[in-house]
């Protein structure tokens, strides 16, 4: 059977009613933007993920701008993070003018690794210095496996850094019995539709414990004013629509379900590919991982994924140019070799299909396509 890396329509078809339902109410309603459903879309979403307060945004992107700006980075300052993610973590910098430095990663998580982010700040390895300037961290919880936050936290502490998460692909996920976009500053989430709460379009929201913070982040969502036609600084427009946040509150109360799923999936596929000689994921100690991926690491990477899409199963590869190395990043200076372990997973890294309508047969069709394209 052919097995796709993705199927929104699967989702849609289990919940299609109450979904449906949903969109008809705002429709009668007539009230489309910062109304009622995100309103308590953003008590329930707090509620789930054990913060104090959630703000919801137009986009996971703009969670992690608009978050940045809330903390006081501005122009010329440098924000730390990852170079083996999405775009994103660096950009949200460069629209504020400041500087995105990279640190490498973990080979075992894909996560920013905290022995390298303290060589950089005592003035060792690549990027520019004065390591002083630098005013936010943003770790990644990539694939839905979290970063580990004590060691990364403590650093920041220490320093007066500010610690802003990017959980877009993690919602859900646990690090040491707290889940994700609670261990910083401000967690910043994606609605965009392929996440593990996804949304009929963008989406994003902000989370934090600091309601000083939490009313920075309202302000900047509705151009920079918390009264109508009065604006305190420049803000933006950037407020969750009725309709999506209908459709979010209906997919959050099936998101545990789903999760579940995912786990077990990803347990049939490590039982499946044992032995294989691929390097499967890692669920490291004291962690929870919602699987928003299953990535292996294979050394053919291209080959074998060529090969199984000759046998019907579609993969994908996240991602494969780290951020140093992209060109509108040329002019920061980085060249190949300075972030090796970065390299390498932009080489290896191989995505199997997950998503919680994946059956089992799918799975072990999966599988055996894995095996014999080795």
């Amino acid at each position: 059977m052919a097995v796709p890396v993705l199927n929104l329509k699967a989702q849609y078809a289990e919940i299609r009613e109450r979904i449906d339902a949903a969109v008809q109410q705002v429709l009668e309603s007539g009230q489309f933007v910062l109304g009622p459903n995100v309103s308590a879309l953003e008590e329930e979403l707090a509620k789930f993920l054990g913060v104090a307060r959630a703000v919801t945004l137009a986009s996971g992107t703009d969670a992690l701008h608009l978050a940045l700006r809330a903390v006081g980075v501005g122009p010329q300052d440098f924000v730390l993070t990852s170079s083996f993610t999405f775009v994103a973590s660096a950009t949200s910098a460069s629209y504020i003018g400041a500087r995105p430095v990279f640190v490498d990663i973990r080979p075992d998580t894909f996560n920013l690794d905290p022995n390298r982010v303290t060589e950089y700040l005592a003035g060792r390895g690549p990027g520019p210095h004065p390591q002083d300037r630098v005013r936010a961290m943003i770790p990644v919880h990539l694939y839905g496996q979290p970063a580990d936050m004590a060691p990364l936290a403590a650093i920041a502490h220490e320093r007066g850094i500010a610690v802003i998460e990017d959980a877009a692909q993690a919602i859900g996920a646990e690090y040491q019995g707290r889940r994700v976009g609670g261990l910083g500053d401000i967690g910043c989430f994606s609605f965009y539709p392929t996440k593990n709460l996804g949304a009929l379009g963008d989406g994003g929201l902000a989370t934090t414990q600091d309601q000083g913070l939490a009313d920075r982040l309202r302000s900047l969502r509705a151009y920079g004013g918390r009264e109508r036609y009065l604006h305190e600084e420049l803000g933006f427009n950037s407020r969750l629509d009725e309709i999506q946040a209908a459709v979010l509150r209906v997919k959050l109360g099936f998101l545990e379900r789903w999760t579940a799923r995912r786990r077990a999936i990803a347990a049939r596929y490590r039982a499946g590919l044992a032995g294989s000689g691929v390097a499967l994921p890692v669920e490291a100690p004291g962690s929870t991982h919602v699987y928003h991926q299953f990535t292996i690491r294979v050394a053919d990477r291209d080959a074998v994924q060529r090969r199984m899409a000759e046998r019907g199963v579609r993969t994908a590869i996240y991602y494969p140019i780290p951020l140093h190395l992209q060109p509108m990043y040329r002019d920061l200076g980085y060249r190949p070799g300075d972030f090796p372990e970065a390299e390498r997973a932009a080489r290896e890294v191989l995505c199997l299909p997950m998503y919680p309508e994946l059956t089992d047969g799918q799975v072990d069709e999966v599988v055996e396509a894995c095996r014999q394209s080795m």
